[in-house]
């Protein structure tokens, strides 16, 4: 079973860092992504920023391009979500998701099927 686990969030000010961490288990894909994904009270679900084991490439959303870097220790698959110039907007609960993935990532992030509990990252003065 394939149980990612985050850790990392907290309360930021604005313009501020944080680096959020997904530790994967149980992944039996020869290739696989990993994913960030956000939802922030009363909007969707969206996808952040996702990776391909497969080749590295990576998909953003625009509103964090530039901010925001996902990175992977292939090792003992974990990705990381480093998160800078953090802005009152990115408030919200972050989710990694993990699942088999053969090729690049698209132009957006793919809803994998297993999911982590979340972690809460908010940005405030």
């Amino acid at each position: 079973q394939i149980q990612p686990v985050e850790s990392g969030g907290g309360l930021v000010q604005p313009g501020g860092s944080l680096r959020l961490s997904c530790e994967v288990s149980g992944l039996t894909y020869d290739s696989y992504g990993i994913g960030w994904f956000r939802q922030a009270p009363g909007k969707e679900r969206e996808g952040v920023a996702c990776i391909s084991s497969n080749d590295g490439s990576t998909y953003y959303k625009d509103s964090v391009k530039g901010r925001f870097t996902i990175s992977r220790d292939k090792s003992k698959i974990t990705v990381y979500l480093q998160m800078i110039n953090l802005k009152p907007e990115d408030t919200a609960v972050y989710y990694c998701a993990a699942g088999g993935w053969y090729g690049s990532m698209p132009n957006y992030c793919p809803v994998f099927g297993a999911w982590g509990q979340g972690t809460q990252v908010t940005v405030s003065s």
